[in-house]
């Protein structure tokens, strides 16, 4: 390829993932997709991380959805595999046990939203736009619901998905896709200032605790309950338990080990 579609940079612990394709306002195409995959990949292997930040190249858009250019090869899928790339990235990105932040610096919609849903957090620019408009191009947001169905109100979500018609960054607030909206200018010191708030804390508890609360969305409260009690117990008994608690007694700050 001419130029790198995604670019993966590690600043400090954290590695950003940027899809560079502002041209195309950061549509989402094969490659992208496979480079985020590689990116995820790469992040869990590197013991130094941790956190990751997903986001877009520009002020336009975080991602407008699939390339729906002639020869992008838009909703043309190989079912002899298992799994289209993209529900296998939306399954590899609920399996990171980093902390996954969408940085939304502009518009958010179709496929975007589906990247945005897969995050555990998101800070967005007060200008940036959200929508499903796959019905105005004779298609439905189907892989994308499965990870928005629990993060939007049902009504709403049938509203954004039939109408195609977006909605502004304090409607994406209210509606709990987003964890914080600031001017445009302040959007970095905001994420800054969030990753600031994780980076500190045990990268042991943050990254079992991710893995507990993924299994226990399926389950009732009894076996959410049982399948919890085990998970503290192992907890209780790596190296970063015990520094927090001797950092707690000694009143100084813990240095994590991670393990």
């Amino acid at each position: 390829m001419s130029e790198q579609t995604v670019l993966v940079q590690t600043r400090g612990p954290v590695m950003w993932i940027t899809i560079n394709r502002e041209e195309r306002r950061n549509a989402m195409n094969d490659a992208v997709i496979a480079a985020i995959a590689d990116a995820f990949t790469q992040a869990m292997a590197d013991s130094f991380l941790r956190a990751v930040v997903l986001t877009g190249v520009g002020e336009r858009a975080f991602c407008a959805g699939v390339d729906l250019a002639p020869g992008a090869g838009s909703f043309q899928y190989d079912f002899s595999q298992v799994g289209v790339p993209f529900v296998r990235l939306m399954r590899q990105a609920r399996d990171l046990t980093l902390p996954l932040i969408a940085r939304v610096n502009g518009a958010c919609m179709a496929g975007g939203m589906g990247l945005l849903g897969m995050c555990d957090m998101a800070v967005a620019a007060e200008h940036a736009r959200f929508g499903l408009p796959e019905v105005k191009v004779g298609v439905f947001p189907m892989q994308i619901m499965a990870v928005l169905q629990d993060l939007i109100p049902r009504r709403k979500l049938y509203e954004l998905a039939l109408s195609g018609e977006p909605i502004d960054a304090t409607e994406a607030l209210s509606l709990g896709l987003l964890n914080y909206v600031v001017p445009k200018a302040d959007l970095d010191a905001r994420l800054d200032w969030l990753l600031a708030r994780i980076l500190d804390k045990s990268p042991t508890a943050i990254r079992r605790g991710k893995y507990a609360m993924r299994q226990i969305e399926a389950l009732d409260f009894d076996h959410a309950a049982s399948f919890m009690e085990a998970q503290i117990g192992t907890l209780a008994l790596t190296e970063d338990a015990a520094e927090g608690r001797r950092a707690f007694n000694e009143k100084r700050p813990p240095i994590w080990t991670g393990r």
